[in-house]
């Protein structure tokens, strides 16, 4: 059984979302978490896992959307927290990639929503772009917040710096990106952390797999051949590679059931 534990679901970039989740599970990707990157994502994420059995989400602001935060939403974060199919806080981070970052923001929305999360035994799913040693600095220096679980979707660091982070309890999931050819080190990196510490994403719409390179949009059918690029680089099977995320993924999110 696959699981995709990060993705975008929404109504405008999948046409029939019965037809496609209904394929999912056809695929064998029995769970999809839908994330939240901002208010109305998250309220939207929360509409679609209540309509369909293995979908669940998150709730939460993420670095380049802070324009859109009000006094007041991380409220309305916390009251969709309480949700039972809102398995994490996220996703929320640091991103550097863009020149008019407001770095200043971007960390004290980080931080709150890290105590948030602390106060409601929650686990987060972090972003972290272009940002890695200010990423490391901060989860390093307020490690006791990540005690309920810590999620690095998509990684992108450096392989060195991924053992770093493990020492923090840090989890890693990787996606499309990971199966290209010229990926070295995001194989690198999958290749020397812990098989405990390893998750299966899409980021869909986005980051389609070697198979799919340039189709849009990209979906949680691509979760298998992800999977089994991970599984190459380990020296494993498909399946124990597959087992090992499913478990990983319900030991990290608890409310997966």
């Amino acid at each position: 059984m696959y699981i995709d534990v990060h993705s975008h679901l929404d109504y405008e970039n999948y046409g029939d979302l019965d037809s496609l989740i209904d394929s999912f599970a056809l695929s064998g990707v029995k769970k999809v978490i839908t994330v939240g990157f901002d208010l109305k994502s998250s309220y939207i994420s929360k509409e679609i896992a209540e309509k369909y059995d293995g979908v669940y989400f998150t709730a939460g602001f993420h670095p380049t959307e802070l324009s859109k935060y009000r006094e007041g939403d991380l409220d309305e974060i916390e009251k969709l927290c309480a949700h039972p199919k809102c398995v994490a806080l996220g996703e929320i981070g640091l991103d550097y990639h863009y020149p008019d970052t407001d770095k200043g923001l971007q960390h004290e929305l980080f931080l709150r929503q890290l105590y948030l999360a602390d106060r409601l035994s929650m686990p987060v799913q972090i972003h972290s772009r272009d940002c890695a040693e200010d990423m490391l600095a901060l989860l390093t220096e307020h490690s006791k917040l990540l005690r309920h679980g810590a999620l690095l979707h998509c990684y992108s660091h450096s392989a060195e710096l991924a053992k770093e982070f493990e020492k923090l309890g840090i989890c890693f999931s990787f996606g499309g990106a990971s199966t290209w050819k010229g990926a070295k080190k995001a194989k690198r990196t999958i290749g020397g952390l812990g098989v405990d510490r390893l998750l299966t994403e899409t980021d869909s719409p986005y980051m389609p797999p070697q198979s799919k390179y340039g189709t849009f949009p990209n979906t949680s059918l691509s979760i298998p051949e992800i999977c089994a690029c991970m599984a190459d680089i380990r020296g494993l099977t498909v399946e124990e590679m597959a087992k090992i995320v499913w478990d990983n993924a319900h030991r990290l999110f608890v409310k997966l059931g």
